[in-house]
């Protein structure tokens, strides 16, 4: 869950190549500053965020399982 300062954040972002604001910028901001951690998972991941990446990540699933390559 973001804080109150997700805003001032937001505020600051330059779309990517695709146009968008994206979500990975704001986390990487909180990384920074040291007010966020992260993990390395085992297993696939893909974006799903057009309809060839959702289509792609349904034969995944479909085939593999929910992260399970």
């Amino acid at each position: 869950m973001y804080d109150h300062r997700v805003f001032d954040i937001v505020r600051k972002l330059v779309p990517s190549r695709r146009g968008e604001l994206e979500i990975t910028d704001v986390n990487n901001d909180y990384i920074a500053r040291g007010d966020m951690s992260w993990g390395v998972l085992e297993g696939w991941w893909t974006d799903a965020g057009t309809f060839p990446s959702l289509l792609r990540a349904s034969n995944l699933v479909a085939t593999t399982g929910a992260n399970k390559l």
